[in-house]
């Protein structure tokens, strides 16, 4: 049995399949979910794009909520999947599009950030050509660091926000009362939206929080850590179950 003892805060859904890959290596874990998400209304010209997808020369699908949407109205529109190159961060959400019909879908085999997406040669591949156009499907924010570096390169980017995540409602003590009703060791987080929810829901509590290892999906989110003052921050390289596992196994517990 392992020493650690986990908060998961990532969505309802995702925080169950994680759970229990985790328990079957013996590692306790409670769950309070800060991060839910709710579908966008599309205007016209969001919805132009989709009917515009053969003019981008590679789609990026940075999440699972994203994907599931993004299906929905490939049904609605498309008779045929659109079959340019597609890119997602991490591998459940390069599976769902696979298990649709999409049939040039790749993802990081190490990393599930920004940094290991832009570093797929396939990607670098497909906007090679002057003037690549590339879509971003996400929520209503996020990801702006990826497109900034494409931009460099001299791509064109559009965003199509598929959906807001939000924090759900909890008592004011459901933090707390988590941690240390369960005597929790450890915390963590799939995205910096993430942790901006975890700083809110502790509030002026947080310098008690602060001295936990705290586990991140990605650099950037490592120095958002940082910056708030969180003391022993570990960067998984992936928010996946796998990426957590191996940074437990190298990070002694407290």
């Amino acid at each position: 049995m392992s020493a650690w003892r986990l908060l998961l805060t990532r969505p309802a859904e995702e925080s169950a399949a994680v759970a229990q890959v985790l328990a079957e290596h013996g590692i306790f874990t409670r769950s309070l979910p800060l991060l839910a998400t709710e579908p966008l209304p599309l205007d016209d010209a969001h919805r132009a794009m989709i009917f515009e997808l053969m003019q981008f020369q590679a789609v990026i699908v940075v999440s699972k909520p994203a994907a599931r949407l993004c299906l929905e109205l490939l049904d609605e529109i498309w008779p045929q999947p659109p079959q340019q190159p597609w890119f997602c961060v991490g591998a459940g959400t390069g599976r769902l599009l696979l298990d649709y019909g999409l049939q040039d879908v790749s993802w990081p085999q190490q990393g599930d950030d920004s940094e290991a997406l832009l570093a797929l040669p396939h990607l670098q591949e497909a906007i090679a050509i002057p003037g690549s156009r590339v879509l971003i499907m996400r929520g209503d924010e996020g990801r702006e660091w990826m497109a900034e570096r494409l931009r460099e390169q001299g791509v064109r980017v559009r965003y199509l926000p598929l959906y807001r995540r939000y924090l759900p409602v909890y008592p004011p003590q459901a933090l707390f009362g988590q941690v240390e009703g369960e005597r929790l060791n450890g915390l963590v987080v799939s995205s910096g939206q993430g942790l901006e929810h975890l700083l809110q829901m502790a509030g002026e509590r947080w310098p008690e929080l602060a001295g936990l290892p705290l586990f991140v999906p990605s650099p950037r989110v490592a120095q958002l850590a940082h910056a708030a003052g969180a003391r022993r921050v570990v960067d998984c390289r992936g928010a996946s179950a796998t990426a957590l596992l191996e940074a437990l196994r190298a990070t002694p517990a407290c």
